[in-house]
């Protein structure tokens, strides 16, 4: 299940296209999660219990942690989980970070 700001959920089709974009995709499942089911191409994992600290960081410590340019707050940002439940948390905290 995904999470887009002003789209409540998207299908994988459509998080497929939008992938083509430069929308940076982060998967907010735990570790063990992604060990156990497969990483989803391109996306980038931050455990929800680590989203609030990694997008308040330092730009370069969050690419030398993440290894990937940390998003700006107008940059298109998809959250996924399993079900749908933490990336709705996700957008939450991401939108009251000033994230849009």
């Amino acid at each position: 299940s995904f999470c887009a700001g002003g789209v409540p959920s998207l299908s994988y089709q459509e998080l497929k296209e939008l992938k083509k974009t430069n929308v940076l995709h982060i998967d907010v499942r735990e570790r063990s999660e992604i060990d156990r089911f497969g990483k989803i191409p391109e996306s980038i994992n931050i455990p929800l219990g680590e989203l609030v600290e990694a997008l308040q960081m330092d730009p370069a410590k969050f690419k030398e942690q993440y290894n990937q340019k940390m998003p700006s707050k107008s940059d298109p940002v998809v959250f996924s989980c399993l079900s749908g439940t933490r990336s709705k948390k996700a957008l939450g905290f991401a939108t009251s970070l000033g994230f849009n």
